[in-house]
């Protein structure tokens, strides 16, 4: 797994380089969303298919998309994609307590369904409380 992932690291650096191409160079974040939808719906039509093939391909392109991202945001030092793998990590464990930690076992899809909602919630107001402290923070500077 680690060498084929390295492999595409290598690609997408390859491409942003100055060595690369002027065509990727010049993407953003915004530039890429439409590129992005289209190939998560291509992913979802193989997936609804069972097309088993063309549903690996299209996990590529979305993956390419993941490391292009964060290759784009690392350039702008904001973040990278091991600090996108390492959010995602401790994003699961937080929202699987039933599995990672000492909390009560779950019975059934339902109830964990609930409890994921439940975290999601507080999530949610958390990272609207870190918006408005940092937006006031930003106009007091």
């Amino acid at each position: 797994m680690a060498r084929g992932l390295k492999k595409l690291e290598t690609v997408v650096e390859r491409l942003l380089s100055a060595k690369g191409c002027p065509w990727d160079r010049a993407q953003t974040h915004k530039s890429l969303i439409p590129y992005l939808r289209e190939e998560s719906k291509e992913l979802a039509d193989a997936l609804r298919g069972g097309r088993w093939h063309e549903i690996e391909d299209e996990l590529g392109d979305i993956l390419f998309h993941i490391y292009f991202h964060s290759k784009i945001a690392e350039k702008a030092g904001t973040f990278s994609i091991s600090d996108v793998a390492e959010n995602q990590a401790v994003k699961l464990m937080r929202r699987h307590p039933h599995v990672f930690g000492k909390h009560r076992k779950f019975k059934n899809e339902k109830d964990v369904r609930t409890h994921w909602n439940e975290i999601k919630s507080v999530e949610r107001a958390l990272r609207a409380k870190e918006v408005t402290l940092r937006d006031k923070k930003r106009r007091r500077s």
